[in-house]
């Protein structure tokens, strides 16, 4: 086990462009990922950042959604097709965890999401008290990150609410846009201050809201400081009146909006997605004095493990300079890679990621 800094204090001093005893070392592994795992040694029941010795972060998310019912429709031996809880219909791959596909929406007008909204009203039974007061302790004893999570914006919208009929909203009903996401950003901030009123407390407030894809954006910068900026905006004023640092996640290639989004008050930003067009090195020179990261590492290089580790020579080093960085792929960690590859992974990284 590590015998210097905890999880909390390395990712707090990264934020804070200090150097530490290391990088911290965050990933994501998907589901079948740790399936795979297990196979390969993982104990039963053991948590795998824990087990590798790797930093945790541990987000707190309270459903803001319209609560639509979850129901399974189709189940094979590859694939099961079920409903969510914000109406959409996914079809999800056992095998490959991180293959998510839709195929339909509740929510497709103005008139079914005013039947969404009326759902949507904050209630304490909205979050998994149980679940927070088992864990909490341990992760406050085991030094853990622990973030709020905030669930609105462009993604959320679009992944998992409306789907490809939210594009052309963008262009020929932006006030429904603009409704749907302040609506689910009030009710979001409304859940996590019952959580903090309790007694929980974060250490950073994190949202997901991927803008990019494979070389470009879904929206232009005018597009975004007119539909999204105002609500990321007001997310950050409320997580910095709280003295807590705003964690962005956003995949694809959102090379335009990182001055928006520093603009913002975003604190850190992930992941830094290289195979869709983002240049860690290039963010660190330009804005590594204003804006932390997090990943920058190719998965696509797992498949060829001695890329990786001459990835990791190139990119580690400089982006570490004065803190401001953790470690870690460029989005999640795909079963295609084997534990004992991720073990030498971790190993690399550390001391890569050591400072004198």
């Amino acid at each position: 086990m590590s015998t210097g800094l905890t999880s909390q204090e390395r990712i707090r001093r990264m934020i804070e462009h200090k150097d530490a005893d290391r990088v911290p070392i965050v990933d994501l592994p998907w589901d079948s990922t740790i399936v795979r795992w297990h196979r390969e040694g993982l104990p039963d029941g053991a948590d795998w950042a824990e087990y590798l010795d790797v930093d945790c972060i541990r987000l707190v998310h309270p459903d803001n959604s319209p609560r639509y019912p979850i129901k399974l429709i189709e189940t094979t031996p590859e694939y099961r097709v079920y409903t969510t809880q914000w109406g959409a219909t996914r079809k999800e791959y056992y095998a490959n965890s991180g293959a998510i596909g839709y195929l339909g929406y509740t929510v497709k007008d103005r008139t079914s999401w005013s039947k969404a909204k009326e759902r949507m009203q904050p209630s304490r039974d909205r979050i998994q008290w149980a679940e927070l007061d088992s864990q909490y302790r341990h992760w406050r004893k085991h030094g853990d990150w622990v973030m709020g999570l905030l669930w609105f914006g462009f993604e959320v919208t679009y992944s998992h609410m409306v789907g490809s009929p939210l594009l052309m909203a963008m262009v020929e009903d932006p006030e429904w846009v603009l409704d749907m996401v302040n609506t689910m950003l009030d009710s979001s901030i409304t859940l996590l201050e019952m959580i903090e009123d309790a007694g929980y407390q974060f250490d950073a407030i994190m949202w997901y809201n991927d803008m990019g894809y494979k070389g470009h954006q879904f929206m232009s910068v005018p597009m975004y400081r007119e539909l999204f900026k105002p609500a990321d905006h007001r997310a950050a004023e409320w997580a910095h009146s709280k003295g807590l640092p705003v964690y962005y996640h956003s995949c694809g290639n959102i090379m335009p909006l990182v001055p928006e989004l520093i603009d913002v008050g975003v604190d850190m930003l992930n992941p830094l997605e290289v195979k869709a067009g983002m240049d860690p090195l290039a963010l660190k020179a330009r804005y590594g004095d204003k804006l932390a990261f997090h990943g920058g590492l190719n998965a696509l290089l797992y498949d060829q493990p001695e890329l990786m580790w001459v990835e990791m020579e190139r990119i580690i080093p400089d982006m570490k300079a004065q803190g401001g960085y953790i470690i870690g792929t460029d989005h999640s960690v795909p079963n295609s890679v084997s534990l004992d590859v991720y073990r030498e992974f971790v190993a690399r990284a550390k001391d890569l990621g050591h400072y004198d």
